[in-house]
């Protein structure tokens, strides 16, 4: 399998902009550097024509260069020992991989090593997400991750005391990587299954949902969200700016879901529900 790699170079303030823009056209992997990112994607997944329309879109206010080249299939993780840091969710979670060293003045750490960017923690909207987690009881729960990449958010379920779990993802990497993850943080009865929610068709009610996906994906699912909650349960949402939370709320209250609470982080957004 062969890939084609982009390092990107651009302002930083257009990074996470770029990288969200680039995910929805097909890249599947991003590495941060000093300069912006390295993107990429399948050959025959790959689009000229909406790579181009993105670029362009972006170029003159971003700054962007671009270097392009094909690659065989990489081993993530020894690309992600090169750049990948610790992060902090404020002093409560720590995320680290294998190859850092732990830090046991923080209540909560996960262990990811990823093999993509989203879902480690360093995105703004996987932060958020873990942010809403930290708010919400969780112990003794049953907890849905959808779109679940790393598996990170269902980690942070598990440590906060999830009884039961489920996740899934429709890319199959994410798939393997969830799982080498889950059997890095105690969890060998949690697999992480593929396929959409529609495939999936898991069986509910939960008491937690949490999808961190796109906005698109969150407006054509919500109607299945709503349906898998039960009473007074959470739906947990991110992967969308700021600026389009006023169409996820009113999607979401089409469907007898509140809103509780909204936190933004560079321009992303995560938004809290409940099923009154």
């Amino acid at each position: 399998m062969q890939y084609i790699a982009f390092k990107v170079s651009c302002l930083e303030a257009f990074r996470e902009i770029l990288i969200a823009e680039l995910a929805e056209i097909g890249f599947d992997s991003f590495l941060e550097t000093d300069t912006g990112f390295d993107a990429y994607i399948e050959e025959n997944l790959f689009s000229r024509e909406a790579y181009e329309e993105v670029i362009q879109r972006y170029k003159d206010p971003a700054n962007i260069t671009v270097e392009e080249g094909k690659i065989e299939k990489v081993n993530w993780n020894e690309e992600w020992e090169k750049h990948y840091d610790p992060i902090m969710v404020g002093d409560q979670v720590y995320v680290r991989a294998s190859f850092h060293e732990p830090q046991p003045s923080f209540p909560y750490e996960i262990l990811i090593n990823p093999k993509m960017s989203f879902g480690t923690g360093h995105h703004a909207t996987t932060f958020l997400m873990i942010s809403q987690q930290l708010e919400i009881d969780h112990a003794g729960k049953k907890v849905l991750d959808i779109g679940a990449g790393t598996g990170i958010l269902a980690i942070m379920a598990h440590l906060l005391g999830a009884a039961a779990l489920e996740a899934f993802d429709i890319d199959e990497w994410c798939v393997e990587n969830g799982n080498e993850n889950f059997d890095l943080n105690d969890m060998p009865n949690v697999r992480m299954g593929q396929g959409t929610v529609r495939e999936i068709n898991p069986k509910g009610p939960f008491d937690i949902v949490l999808a961190n996906i796109n906005k698109n994906v969150l407006l054509d699912e919500m109607e299945i969200y709503a349906s898998l909650l039960s009473k007074n349960a959470y739906l947990l949402l991110s992967g969308f700016y700021e600026h389009d939370g006023a169409d996820i709320e009113k999607r979401a209250n089409e469907f007898g879901l509140k809103l509780m609470k909204t936190k933004v982080k560079d321009s992303w957004a995560a938004m809290a529900f409940q099923k009154l």
